[in-house]
């Protein structure tokens, strides 16, 4: 028996010419997934992308694997029938926060409430990138833009607050400029059973250009991002020196230093990624030099949704056997029309 040939990320690309902005966050993610599927043993014939409307649906046309290019918003509903049709593909959806948030709300929420066995990528901009420049859901209020010439007044949607809500039992956070830590999010993604959801934040240099500059910055981003590890201390900072406590009386997070008023590692909450009340103040979390979090903030699984359905038919055929199409089809009048 000839052994498995070891793909490549060249494997994985398409022979499609990109054509996203040039310095868009979107070429970041795309070479990221072509360099990762290889080294998670993908299968080009078992991978399938699915995507709706927006920059970031142009995925599919660039993977070398099966795709479809669907309709605004709708994503999640096509893939959910390709996972059920078969169980045994390794299905995509990559997303915005306009598709994924706006027009697709409805359908991203009962996706993750059902746990269907999908890998969710939400590329989150904070604009409508590819009908020039809209504010969307997650835009911050007071975002000037062409339909919000005065500035927007909607409070912002935050992406993993909303897919805790609905039931999500995979949510992780990570950054379109970050190679190395992408690699990760995806690799526990595909892991998980069930359906996982991951925000990648993305820069639209046209359009909303430094949105997350705060966090990103190379210069700032050791003191302001919090990169999450199930059972290791919420450390980080330029000198591992800053950290999470849990305040008993407020039940909240408060920011605290190593070294300062007698705080040590051993007092930095330790987290959790099975507790969803931290998740909850993990993705929440705001003020004054609280740092942004990334990584697996919450992986609990559960039996997916693809598995319990199969699992009832095949009950329901044992109990009354196979279905007769052609019989049921003459079976004569169901109903009369008086």
């Amino acid at each position: 028996m000839n052994e498995a040939v070891k793909l490549t990320l060249k494997d994985f690309t398409s022979d499609q010419e990109v054509r996203w902005c040039p310095g868009c966050g979107d070429y970041a993610i795309l070479k990221c997934m072509q360099r990762t599927l290889p080294s998670l043993t993908s299968e080009k014939e078992k991978t399938v992308f699915v995507s709706g409307i927006g920059c970031s649906s142009r995925f599919p046309y660039y993977m070398n694997t099966y795709g479809f290019h669907t309709i605004h918003g709708r994503a999640p509903s096509v893939a959910t029938g390709l996972k059920l049709s078969n169980p045994d593909l390794d299905v995509w959806v990559i997303t915005g926060d306009g598709d994924g948030l706006s027009i697709g709300g409805n359908h991203m929420m009962h996706v993750l409430r059902r746990n269907v066995d999908l890998n969710i990528l939400l590329f989150n901009n904070e604009i409508y990138g590819l009908t020039k420049g809209q504010y969307s859901p997650t835009s911050n209020v007071g975002t000037r833009s062409p339909s919000t010439p005065q500035g927007s007044l909607d409070a912002s949607l935050n992406p993993c607050a909303f897919a805790l809500g609905a039931g999500a039992r995979f949510i992780a956070r990570t950054v379109d400029t970050d190679q190395k830590h992408m690699p990760t999010v995806f690799t526990r993604a595909k892991e998980h059973v069930g359906a996982s959801f991951v925000e990648i934040f993305q820069n639209c240099i046209v359009y909303n250009d430094g949105v997350f500059e705060d966090f990103t910055n190379k210069k700032e981003a050791a003191d302001r991002q919090l990169h999450a590890i199930h059972g290791e201390p919420l450390i980080f900072g330029k000198e591992r020196n800053k950290g999470l406590v849990l305040n008993t009386k407020t039940l909240t997070l408060d920011l605290v230093t190593i070294g300062e008023n007698g705080i040590t590692e051993g007092d930095i909450l330790v987290h959790d990624e099975t507790n969803p009340t931290l998740a909850q103040m993990l993705i929440k979390l705001s003020g004054e030099g609280m740092p942004m979090v990334l990584g697996v903030i919450y992986c609990d699984p559960a039996e997916s949704y693809e598995k319990i359905v199969h699992q009832q038919q095949e009950n329901v055929t044992a109990q009354k056997g196979k279905g007769d199409l052609n019989a049921l089809m003459r079976a004569g009048r169901t109903w009369e029309v008086a």
